[in-house]
C-alpha cells in the first residue's frame, strides 16, 4: 500500500514523524480516515480513538482530544490538544479521573458550566480507557 508523511505533535512537541499508510481520527463531524492520495483538507479533531497504520502495517493506538489535521500536497500534519500512545496511557489514573467525573454528575446541583466540564472530563477518561483496552 502507497504511504504518506505524517507528523504529529501536541503543544509539548512533536510525537511521531514519518511514512505511513493510514491514519484514522474522530473529527468534529465524525470518525475519518487519511490514505495516501488524499485531497487537500483541514479540520478540527474531537475526541476519541485513533490510530496509524505505520508503513509496515502495524496499527498503533491512541487517544486524541481534540486538535486540528491538516493534509497539503500530500503531507499529513495533526496537532493535537492531547496524543496519547496505548501504551502511554495511565490506567489507574484514567479511572480514577472516570469516578471522580460520574460521582460529581451524580451529585448534582452543578451550574450549566460546571456540568459541561465534569462531563468533558467523564469523556476524556473513557477515551482513554477504551483504548486500553
Amino acid at each position: 500500500m502507497r504511504t504518506f508523511p505524517l507528523r504529529i505533535g501536541t503543544p509539548d512537541g512533536l510525537l511521531y514523524e514519518g511514512d505511513v499508510e493510514r491514519i484514522v481520527c474522530r473529527s468534529i463531524t465524525g470518525d475519518m480516515a487519511i490514505l495516501a492520495g488524499h485531497c487537500n483538507f483541514c479540520t478540527a479533531l474531537g475526541m476519541g480513538e485513533a490510530h496509524v497504520v505505520m508503513a509496515d502495517g502495524t496499527r498503533r493506538h491512541a487517544a486524541c482530544i481534540g486538535g486540528m489535521l491538516s493534509m497539503m500536497d500530500g503531507e499529513c500534519s495533526l496537532l493535537a490538544t492531547t496524543w496519547e500512545w496505548k501504551e502511554e496511557i495511565d490506567e489507574e489514573r484514567a479511572s480514577k479521573a472516570k469516578e471522580r467525573a460520574e460521582a460529581l454528575l451524580a451529585k448534582g446541583g452543578l451550574t450549566d458550566r460546571e456540568y459541561k466540564i465534569a462531563e468533558a472530563k467523564l469523556h476524556r477518561a473513557l477515551v482513554r480507557l477504551s483504548v486500553k483496552e
